[in-house]
């Protein structure tokens, strides 16, 4: 199937998903995000595929959401439209990444910001490359209480969650891999390779068995509570929109935050 905002990559047993709107930065787009799950779906129902890996074409990763589109299209929308729009597209399309049963791997270059964050976050395994940065800073530029799905603390700890929503900073690839929440970190022009590399190794494996084990160890950490944690959390972000903060954010224009963040972290 042709995508519009994505390439889809086949190496025998690993499928490659690269985010294509280099333009944005790879902006995501209610588009894209339909596609991505789409494309997911594909993957899932194709015996042949084992392993899949979410990337981003060019210098990043993803730059988040696309507020310009926001703007255009959702500034005006109820609680009750807004509600349901992000309750789809961010949060249940988030969780459908985290309950994929087959292994994937984030393959992380340049901007890994808010939604972008949050995608790259739900994958099994993230590889960075050096140019890589972490950053949710919507609590600074929009007034919202962190994006959507508050994967942070689970894979960064809850110290250095709430200092990088905190603050609104970055977290670079090596301090990532520091806390564990990057696995491996690789120079940006093999980052490619070394990334399938270790998709076609985990693909190697019988798939039943790895899918019982990625079941077993999501099923662990429901068991601390993950699930309900974000779920409880995605109510509260619903509630930040009607925050003096985000109204304000709102009135000023959405895609400008774009311009706020890129001066905060220059």
């Amino acid at each position: 199937m042709a995508f519009d905002t994505l390439e889809i990559e086949n190496h025998g047993a690993v499928r490659r998903i690269l985010l294509a709107r280099e333009a944005q930065r790879n902006a995501q787009s209610q588009q894209m995000l339909d596609e991505l799950m789409t494309a997911l779906d594909d993957a899932r129902h194709d015996d042949g595929v084992h392993a899949v890996v979410i990337g981003g074409k060019g210098a990043h990763f993803s730059a988040g959401h696309d507020l310009k589109q926001a703007q255009a299209e959702r500034s005006s929308f109820t609680v009750e439209e807004r509600w349901a729009y992000e309750e789809l597209r961010y949060f249940d399309y988030s969780l459908r990444i985290w309950d994929f049963p087959k292994p994937t791997i984030a393959q992380v270059q340049g901007a890994c910001v808010a939604g972008g964050f949050m995608i790259a976050n739900m994958c099994d395994l993230v590889v960075a490359g050096e140019s890589a940065y972490f950053s949710d800073p919507v609590g600074h530029t929009l007034g919202a209480a962190a994006t959507e799905v508050l994967i942070h603390p689970w894979v960064m700890g809850a110290r250095k969650a709430k200092e990088l929503l905190f603050t609104g900073g970055r977290l670079s690839a090596s301090e990532a891999h520091a806390i564990g929440m990057v696995n491996r970190v690789v120079s940006d022009a093999g980052l490619g390779e070394s990334t399938l590399a270790l998709a076609q190794q985990i693909a190697k494996a019988p798939p039943f068995g790895l899918r019982l084990i990625k079941r077993s160890i999501n099923r662990t950490l429901d068991a601390q509570g993950l699930r309900t944690a974000l779920a409880a959390h995605f109510d509260t972000h619903q509630l930040s929109h009607l925050s003096e903060g985000f109204l304000t954010a709102r009135d000023r224009g959405l895609a400008n935050a774009i311009q706020k963040n890129r001066e905060a972290s220059a």
